[in-house]
């Protein structure tokens, strides 16, 4: 009896780490509006998992990553221009 490479923790596995992609990706997105300092890192730390587990969505987790990075260069800039620890509108 031979094991293969879609054993059901493998898919399961799989199918988290493509979940935890999607997660990086809309936090990402959510984060560039609201609560920036919260869900950038978020966002980041889930793309790196989900590519470390080897998600089959990594275009997905690459643009979680790459919007986790910009929720913070957004927030550092924003806090630049006003002199605050926050910013709004």
């Amino acid at each position: 009896m031979e094991l293969t490479a879609t054993t059901p923790a493998r898919r399961t596995a799989t199918k988290d780490a493509d979940g935890m992609a999607v997660a990086s990706f809309i936090l990402g997105l959510l984060g560039l509006l609201v609560l920036n300092l919260f869900l950038g890192p978020i966002a980041i730390a889930l793309a790196g998992v989900a590519l470390w587990r080897g998600t089959t969505r990594r275009g997905r987790a690459y643009l979680g990553l790459t919007l986790g990075i910009a929720d913070l260069v957004v927030l550092l800039s924003f806090m630049h221009f006003d002199n605050t620890v926050s910013w709004s509108f």
